[in-house]
């Protein structure tokens, strides 16, 4: 992690003023996703959780886009974790997104429901009134030699028209929009709910492993050799992996050359001992 990058992420997280957690969330995503595919992950993590840590806990319920800026604030706290080696702070992470998804959905959709039954309401009536009418503006239309009054009335005609159609087009686009929202937060809740047990049974593995390869320090150096060979994969992947053999046994140093390696560091040469100097010879 550079200087730089900490400072980066921490600035991001603090400086943003007054949007909402939705704006804040779009304007950082994007450099801190940068920052993980660099190897920064404990700068991301820093700054997620800075910003979770201000604004997370006073997020609205009932605003649906704020509330699922915060599963994805963790979600991608959990990567951060996840990238440095930290899982089991993942898999807290992981189950907070997970709660606040379900949250979410259960709040959201009885709103939504009512919404959707206004707009479904409004489009009944203005097609109702737009049947009513049109027989009217037709005849208008097609009589000829209109009077003053006839004209007044056919334009008042086809301004109400021109309202009652915007209107249902506006119905229209927001029963659309609804659809997806409740899409959205219904997946947002199955992929949140997916991740926290996958990784937890991932965790659940990894320490039966552990026990049956004899200790942590044998299993780090079994697994080691693995992320070695496996030069297939991609580099975060194998980075990811490397770190959390890193977190299980820090003084591995096979495991530190390998996490450099990865992270493109040459590895400092070890220090050149002095010379003894030979005693000087006596003299005769």
């Amino acid at each position: 992690m550079t200087r730089f990058g900490f400072f980066l992420a921490c600035a991001m997280a603090t400086s943003l003023g007054a949007q909402s957690l939705t704006d804040r969330f779009k304007e950082v995503r994007g450099p801190w996703e940068v920052q993980l595919e660099r190897g920064e992950a404990a700068a991301v993590r820093k700054g997620v959780e800075a910003l979770l840590g201000r604004e997370g806990l006073t997020v609205n319920p009932s605003d649906y886009n704020d509330m699922h800026a915060l599963v994805a604030l963790r979600g991608l706290a959990a990567r951060a974790c996840l990238s440095e080696g930290s899982w089991e702070d993942a898999v807290t992470h992981f189950q907070k997104a997970q709660s606040a998804a379900e949250e979410n959905l259960a709040t959201a959709e009885p709103f939504l429901a009512k919404t959707r039954m206004e707009h479904e309401l409004k489009l009944t009536e203005c097609r109702n009134a737009m049947a009513k009418q049109a027989p009217r503006l037709k005849e208008l239309e097609e009589a000829p030699g209109l009077s003053q009054e006839q004209m007044k009335l056919r334009q008042q005609l086809k301004i109400f028209m021109d309202e009652q159609q915007a209107a249902l087009s506006h119905s229209e686009r927001a029963l659309k929009d609804i659809e997806g929202i409740v899409a959205r937060l219904r997946q947002a809740k199955e992929t949140t709910t997916r991740t926290a047990a996958d990784w937890q049974a991932f965790l659940a593995a990894e320490k039966a492993e552990m026990a049956e390869a004899g200790g942590v320090a044998p299993f780090v150096a079994g697994k080691l050799e693995q992320v070695k060979s496996d030069d297939a994969r991609p580099r975060q992947e194998r980075l990811t992996y490397a770190r959390r053999l890193q977190k299980l046994d820090p003084a591995n140093k096979d495991v530190a050359r390998l996490v450099n390696g990865l992270l493109g560091k040459e590895e400092e040469p070890a220090p050149v001992k002095p010379k003894k100097k030979k005693p000087a010879a006596k003299k005769g």
